[in-house]
């Protein structure tokens, strides 16, 4: 045990936050998300009894943003078939927790279409596959410096 660290990181998880340069990037996924296949040439770590906002929240308490580029954080985008149709409020609640480590505020989060998403990913240090059932909750963080 340590102190400081939140219970939700695991020793895997902890050990490739570390790992992580300036500039890779780690995709938090959710439930629907084909993570062991986009995750062929990078590390998966299944955290499938978590959701991503609780997992996020500890994340950012640690890991550092990247403040030389624009958005940081990047979201899976609606399909245009699914405009107007699905609700994201997951996506404000993704803003809420951002807001509270990163002085910049929701202006650090984009999206990416979602096969770009896909693609994407497959070039992610790693991909944390969780057991978020909220749908379009994939998120892409790419770290900062300390």
């Amino acid at each position: 045990m340590l102190k400081g660290i939140p219970k939700i990181l695991s020793p895997e998880l902890l050990k490739v936050l570390c790992e992580m340069g300036h500039g890779d990037r780690i995709v938090i996924a959710d439930g629907n998300f084909p993570a062991v296949s986009m995750g062929k040439n990078t590390i998966v770590i299944r955290m499938d009894g978590h959701g991503i906002p609780q997992l996020l929240d500890a994340i950012l308490q640690i890991f550092p943003l990247d403040t030389y580029v624009e958005q940081p954080v990047q979201l899976m985008a609606l399909m245009d078939r699914d405009v107007g149709k699905i609700e994201t409020p997951i996506w404000d609640e993704y803003k809420a927790i951002i807001s509270k480590y990163d002085a910049r505020g929701d202006v650090t989060v984009g999206s990416i279409e979602r096969f770009a998403f896909y693609e994407e990913s497959k070039k992610a240090y790693a991909i944390i596959a969780t057991g978020e059932a909220a749908v379009y909750a994939n998120v892409m963080l790419q770290k900062g410096v300390v």
